[in-house]
């Protein structure tokens, strides 16, 4: 369920946000390689992300000054174009709010320098579901990496850039070309990452078990 109370350490959770009237967060594949880029310095991180380097770079030499434990493993992403999810695993006391906080204020001022605009990029602070069992759990990876597909964006799933499936069925990925997702807490319920892959392509299946998750989520397709 949706849920307002403290997140738990050592727990996974479903964390998603919009952009506000459910505009667009990402304009240009620059955009979106910024994001990730933000996100995967966060990870060990604790300074702030530089935004000193020109506003059409990605950002992807960030300072190795501060770092610091890892608030969060990520186990699974997909980035839309008004939209983002993610599954996380809370690492410390207070690790998924530090870190968002960080990712979406970094990431919302970027934006608002670069395309002279004012004003909050995402609708609110993000929303976050328990993931309670292992079956939600690879259910909810597969609704994830299917996001794309489902919104007619690519017609094959492997063809999406900024998702993590490439991680999960990849042999030259491992931890993606951001080094941001772990997928091995998923892959682990697999016995191969071909499995997986047949897993998630399974729209029988999918179809099924999303009407069992989908009051977990806001519809953020529409």
């Amino acid at each position: 369920m949706l849920r307002k109370e403290p997140l738990v350490t050592n727990h996974i959770y479903h964390i998603f946000n919009r952009g506000v009237n459910k505009g667009e967060i990402f304009f240009s594949d620059v955009d979106y390689q910024r994001f990730l880029y933000s996100a995967a310095h966060y990870l060990v991180n604790s300074t702030k992300f530089s935004h000193r380097s020109k506003l059409s770079d990605t950002g992807a030499e960030s300072s190795k000054v501060g770092l610091s434990e890892p608030k969060v493993q990520i186990l699974a992403y997909c980035l839309m174009p008004n939209h983002f999810h993610f599954l996380v695993n809370q690492l410390i006391e207070n690790g998924i709010t530090a870190y968002m906080s960080r990712l979406n204020n970094s990431y919302s001022h970027y934006v608002n320098v670069k395309y002279k605009r004012v004003g909050p990029l995402f609708q609110g602070r993000f929303k976050n579901v328990l993931i309670d069992t292992d079956e939600q759990l690879i259910h909810t990876s597969r609704y994830i990496h299917l996001n794309p597909l489902v919104s007619s964006i690519i017609s094959k799933v492997e063809d999406y850039k900024w998702s993590s499936y490439l991680s999960y069925i990849s042999e030259d990925e491992a931890m993606g070309k951001f080094g941001l997702c772990d997928p091995n807490p998923i892959l682990s319920h697999f016995n191969s990452k071909d499995d997986y892959k047949k897993f998630v392509l399974d729209q029988e299946d999918y179809g099924r078990k999303l009407e069992q998750i989908k009051h977990l989520t806001y519809d953020y397709e529409g």
